[in-house]
């Protein structure tokens, strides 16, 4: 059996869900320090109105 030393990858996720869209945000944290964006992601929210829930079928 081969066996295969897997990368350890430190990862930070930003999630801002608010009334009008929900968006998100990944970082990976590199070695030097520095944070490399891997993704972003934005939807229209539906469901929520005045900072609350208020249709959970959405």
């Amino acid at each position: 059996m081969i066996m295969t030393k897997s990368m350890e990858r430190k990862l930070i996720v930003g999630l801002d869900i608010g009334t009008s869209k929900i968006a998100v945000v990944v970082g990976e944290l590199l070695p030097d320090g520095e944070l490399n964006i891997i993704g972003l992601g934005e939807s229209a929210s539906r469901g929520m109105d005045k900072g609350g829930v208020n249709d959970l079928e959405s």
